[in-house]
């Protein structure tokens, strides 16, 4: 029998509303998983991706992760992980650096055998790649075999990875795959082979409501009872509070309605959105805020969803606004990037808090491939069909938080689901294209030059 805690998309680094508190509460999260891992004598505990909410984490989140995973060091419990999305960079990983230390081992396609059960990994691979994979891993002669990765699988929200795919066509006949990317946690059966998702260890997007946890994995027959030999169940983690208001204003009602509903719920230390519908009066999100924060909130968010009508009318005679929008893209010679991100933009396929991170996928996967330069040509008229799946993750509506988770990558991936509220996932403050990454790294190998940003070369 094995017993693992499986995680992922922890995102550590990521200042989620600018709030230096909230860049802890990740930390901590993690530190949180460690601590239950210990407790419990687990016999590995398994990272599938997104460690770091940016491939350039700071000097303060390197160090921390560090402390963390020397305590994992310390018990004995040996910590399996694959590099995400948010946290890839085009040489060395993070994850080689705490390899290179001996607090982590990076899966890939020789098995790690801890107990009675192999491990492989996949990192998380652009769409772009997936065509040339092969999922070729050697060969094993433990009793169970799990593949962990990273990426948004079916037959889970924003899947563009096909899931049997990758299990008919690998070497291994794999028991469980143990997936990281979309923030929701979810557990399906695909060709026989058990496939889960822990969810992200702290809500890295206003989307993501339900609470944050992760997976206790055990891998024994009689455990599982019946035919299955995978036993999988959630773990709750007690994580920073998010309260979340919901006001609908009649007509003759204003801030002060707002105000007694807000004072209703228990917001201290919280993280508050109130959310402002109806038709009552106008009502300043910057005063609910402050109420908000004054009632012991961490911090406050107003959106008010009402539509204020215009001071005059506008007459639209579109028969279909797609099509005028269409005639006009097609009369402005974008290339085949550009077309991405407006389909991005204005798609009802990819929510609105994850619009920034897929662009920021979109775009990277492109840079990605050097044969893929020549999308950033101006061209004629273009009918590329483009991928929207993303989920998580991501950004935050509230505030642009690059993670996503995501929010944040060599594919800015998606996700995360995602990933973030202000963001997220992708959520990252700091958000960096591929190639403003490498080239800071190529410009800046000081890390004293860099306010706490480093580089893999500056350890590697």
């Amino acid at each position: 029998m094995t017993r693992v805690i499986h995680t992922g998309d922890t995102h550590i680094g990521y200042s989620q509303y600018h709030s230096p508190v909230r860049r802890q509460d990740f930390l901590d999260a993690f530190e949180a998983v460690v601590d239950d891992a210990v407790d419990d004598g687990v016999d590995a505990v398994v990272h599938a991706g997104d460690l770091f909410h940016d491939r350039r984490p700071e000097l303060r989140d390197l160090m921390g992760t560090i402390s963390v995973l020397r305590r994992l060091d310390d018990a004995g419990i040996p910590f399996l992980a694959v590099v995400g999305n948010h946290e890839s960079t085009r040489g060395g990983q993070w994850l080689d650096l705490f390899e290179r230390l001996g607090l982590a081992t990076r899966l890939g396609d020789e098995p790690v055998v801890v107990g009675d059960t192999a491990f492989y990994g996949l990192d998380h691979v652009p769409v772009s790649r997936r065509d040339d994979l092969d999922y070729a891993f050697a060969d094993h002669d433990a009793e169970y075999a799990a593949l962990v990765a990273h990426g948004l699988f079916e037959p889970f929200g924003y899947a563009d990875w096909d899931t049997e795919t990758v299990l008919t066509e690998s070497d291994v006949a794999f028991d469980a795959m143990l997936l990281g990317d979309n923030h929701t946690p979810d557990t399906a059966e695909v060709a026989d082979t058990w496939v889960t998702y822990p969810g992200s260890t702290e809500r890295a997007s206003a989307s993501e409501r339900e609470g944050r946890g992760y997976n206790l994995v055990v891998f024994d027959a009689d455990a599982a009872g019946g035919d299955d030999r995978v036993e999988i169940r959630r773990r709750a983690l007690d994580t920073r509070p998010f309260v979340f208001v919901s006001v609908e204003l009649r007509e003759g009602e204003g801030e002060s309605r707002v105000r007694e509903r807000v004072r209703e719920y228990d917001l201290a230390e919280a993280v508050v959105h109130v959310e402002i519908t109806g038709e009552g009066d106008p009502v300043t999100p910057a005063a609910i805020e402050e109420f908000a924060t004054d009632e012991g909130a961490l911090i406050a968010r107003v959106t008010d969803r009402r539509e204020t009508d215009a001071d005059g009318e506008v007459d639209v005679s579109f028969a279909d606004p797609e099509d005028a929008v269409r005639d006009r893209l097609d009369e402005m010679a974008l290339s085949t990037a550009a077309r991405d991100v407006e389909r991005a933009v204005r798609e009802d396929t990819v929510p609105d808090a994850n619009v920034r991170e897929t662009v920021k996928r979109r775009v990277e996967e492109r840079l990605d491939e050097e044969a893929d330069l020549g999308a950033f040509e101006p061209v004629e008229a273009v009918d590329e069909p483009v991928d929207d799946g993303d989920g998580g993750d991501d950004e935050s509506e509230d505030e642009t938080a690059d993670g996503g988770g995501d929010e944040s990558d060599p594919d800015e991936p998606g996700p995360d689901e995602r990933d973030a509220d202000e963001p997220e996932p992708g959520e990252s403050d700091p958000d960096k294209s591929n190639a403003e990454s490498d080239s800071a790294e190529a410009a800046d190998p000081d890390p004293a030059s860099t306010d706490g940003q480093v580089s893999m070369e500056d350890y590697l």
